[in-house]
């Protein structure tokens, strides 16, 4: 194997270590951010223009929805980050990841506030900019549930 093989090698592993352990981080710190009251107002917007979401709020309340997707985000950081001792369980929180932010990539369409009014064409706004991330979040947890995966497999890597 040639140093450059090496160099590529090393940095596909940083990368990948990067990827993994910044999204865990993420969804671990976000979701510690929705037991605090001003994430509820800041998650509000988002909440009220999605049809499931808003007919939970009304069930669970605004500040217990917000608590129960600060859990949910938690758990899946853990599971994330747990693929050193527990892939499959790994895979399972980067999937459920995957999901997640395919849900909240919906919020694109349903909320109103993501899109500046009065343009010709559709540019976002500073809400509309804030879900774009989870496209890139996205694509990390279905990176991170192949990498996992591969690691369950007989013979691991």
């Amino acid at each position: 194997m040639g140093a450059r093989d090496t160099v590529a090698r090393n940095l596909q592993c940083a990368g990948a270590a990067t990827l993994r352990y910044g999204l865990a981080l993420n969804l671990l710190w976000i979701g510690r951010l929705k037991f605090e009251a001003y994430e509820t107002e800041n998650i509000r917007p988002l909440i009220v223009s999605s049809p499931p979401f808003a007919r939970l709020a009304a069930m669970l309340g605004e500040r217990q929805l917000a608590r129960l997707i600060g859990v949910s985000e938690i758990v899946i950081g853990g599971l994330i980050a747990a693929r050193p001792y527990a892939p499959r369980a790994s895979a399972l929180g980067s999937l459920a990841g995957a999901g997640m932010f395919a849900t909240t990539l919906t919020f694109l369409a349903t909320t109103p506030e993501a899109w500046q009014q009065k343009r010709k064409e559709p540019k976002p706004s500073i809400v509309g900019q804030f879900l774009l991330k989870d496209i890139v979040l996205l694509g990390a947890c279905l990176a991170t549930a192949a990498e996992a995966l591969r690691e369950t497999a007989p013979g691991g890597r």
